[in-house]
C-alpha cells in the first residue's frame, strides 16, 4: 500500500521561510517523478514544481519561480520545497504527488498526499 505523508507546514510572517517534506513508502521512491501542488478555496489546484527521478529535470509555476525549491534524497525517500520570500498569496494546502513515470512533464499524477497546510501572514 503506498503512503504519501507531508509535514513541515505551518504559520509564518510574509518574507519568511518554510521547507515542506514529503515521504512516500510502499513504492520504489527513486523510479517515480515527484511534485508539489497547493490549492485553496475556490480556486483551481496549482502545480507548483516537480522533479524527476533522477533530479536532472524540474518545472515550477512562474509564481514560485525564483522563490521555491524542491529537491529530493532519494536514498531517504524523502521530496522538498525550500519556500523562501514567502508572500501571503502563497497560503493554501499543499500536497505531494507521485507521478506515473521518470518524468512529471510526460505523466500524470498517480498518488497524492493527504497535505500540509501553510499559512502565510502579511
Amino acid at each position: 500500500q503506498v503512503q504519501v505523508v507531508e509535514s513541515g507546514g505551518g504559520l509564518v510572517q510574509a518574507g519568511g521561510s518554510l521547507r515542506l517534506s514529503c515521504t512516500a513508502s510502499g513504492l520504489t521512491f527513486g523510479e517515480y517523478a515527484m511534485g508539489w501542488f497547493r490549492q485553496t478555496p475556490g480556486k483551481e489546484r496549482e502545480g507548483v514544481a516537480c522533479i524527476s527521478w533522477r533530479s536532472d529535470s524540474t518545472y515550477y509555476a512562474d509564481s514560485v519561480k525564483g522563490r521555491f525549491t524542491i529537491s529530493r534524497d532519494n536514498a531517504r525517500n524523502t521530496l522538498y520545497l525550500q519556500m523562501n520570500s514567502l508572500k501571503p498569496e502563497d497560503t493554501a494546502m499543499y500536497y505531494c504527488t507521485v507521478y506515473r513515470d521518470f518524468y512529471c512533464q510526460q505523466s500524470e499524477v498517480n498518488y497524492w498526499g493527504q497535505g500540509t497546510q501553510v499559512t502565510v501572514s502579511s
